[in-house]
């Protein structure tokens, strides 16, 4: 039978939703997902895990990636970037959503946070090709402003350039956080490392797409927007060591587990690789690569709770949502986590 939009819903208490973050990243709660559903702290991580098992992160970092500014027939307009291209050589042209009264015609400019030109080139889709007067990705992150995700009611300040970035992002290139990496600080990463649980990243640049619903009652039908990786052999040999020796691969995040399973399919093993991914993973789905996932509580009919289920189980993932809003965790980017631990047979 089918699966619809309907069979992902949930309701969801609006102050529920977090709108800052805690005061320290390792002071969210986690609900462990069993049998039985337990209610502990991310602190408590290194008493979930146990030596050999290995940690894989995302390691992008979110470029700032929102501008405001006027087009030159003066109509105000918003730019979202949603991916630097750098396919022509010089490293100028992004992709980009642009929000205006009337939608700009190639040729046209923008003048964006009143010191950047900018050349609208093409239309693609639902989105613009943009030309800047330079490095891209070196303009915005000197001229643009955070993007936080659309549900968070008040514009970045100065705690969210800290803290919707992990302690680990290095490569630039998002514009949404991998926020289950958000819950880790050093000590906790340190903790986890005197233990003998070893860590390894991915790179997946999230996509504003990442915040698209899903517009079709049957998700079959839906098409997910396409977001570039890397992985690298230091992190496939990683893989393979810690499974040959019994260890346990914990995804920190749902980028990096469609990373991971991406590249897995497309190989049927994993393998060093970099290109786009538009996976869509929904319950039936045959994980061949993760065995436990940290990951935050995910909007209603969206397409990551669907990824949940698939990896937990849609009872499963039910029950520990329930028991999430009856016990007040908060949620999305800025929320508390839970561990999941992969289903055999899910459904």
């Amino acid at each position: 039978m089918s699966q619809t939009l309907d069979d992902f819903d949930y309701p969801l208490p609006p102050e529920l939703i977090a709108q800052a973050p805690l005061a320290q990243r390792s002071a969210s709660r986690l609900l462990r997902v069993g049998p039985p559903l337990q209610d502990r702290n991310i602190t408590d991580l290194p008493e979930l895990l146990r030596a050999g098992d290995l940690l894989v992160m995302n390691d992008t970092r979110v470029l700032h990636a929102r501008l405001y500014g006027q087009k030159d027939s003066g109509g105000q307009v918003e730019v979202l970037v949603e991916r630097p291209l750098f396919d022509n050589g010089d490293e100028t042209d992004v992709l980009a959503q642009v929000r205006a009264s009337k939608s700009p015609k190639p040729g046209s400019r923008i003048r964006l946070e009143d010191v950047l030109e900018v050349e609208v080139i093409e239309r693609v889709g639902e989105f613009y090709r943009l030309r800047f007067a330079g490095n891209a990705v070196d303009l915005l992150e000197a001229h643009g402003r955070l993007p936080l995700p659309p549900y968070i009611e008040h514009a970045a300040g100065a705690a969210d350039e800290t803290r919707y970035q992990t302690v680990f992002a290095r490569e630039k290139g998002s514009v949404a956080a991998p926020t289950a990496g958000l819950h880790f600080d050093d000590e906790l990463l340190k903790r986890l490392k005197d233990m003998g649980v070893d860590c390894a990243y991915v790179t997946l640049h999230v996509g504003a797409g990442t915040f698209q619903p899903v517009r079709v009652h049957n998700i079959a039908e839906h098409k997910m927007h396409s977001e570039r990786y890397i992985l690298s052999q230091a992190t496939v040999d990683a893989i393979t060591r810690t499974k040959a020796s019994g260890g346990r691969i914990v995804v920190i995040g749902t980028t990096t587990l469609r990373t991971l399973e991406s590249v897995a399919r497309k190989y049927g093993e994993l393998r060093a690789d970099s290109g786009e991914t538009d996976i869509f993973i929904t319950p039936g789905f045959q994980f061949q690569v993760a065995d436990l996932l940290l990951t935050n509580f995910h909007l209603p009919k969206s397409t990551l709770l669907m990824l949940v289920s698939a990896f937990a189980g849609s009872e499963t993932i039910r029950a520990a949502y329930a028991h999430a809003i009856a016990q007040r965790y908060r949620f999305f980017s800025y929320g508390d986590a839970m561990l999941l631990t992969r289903a055999q047979n899910a459904v």
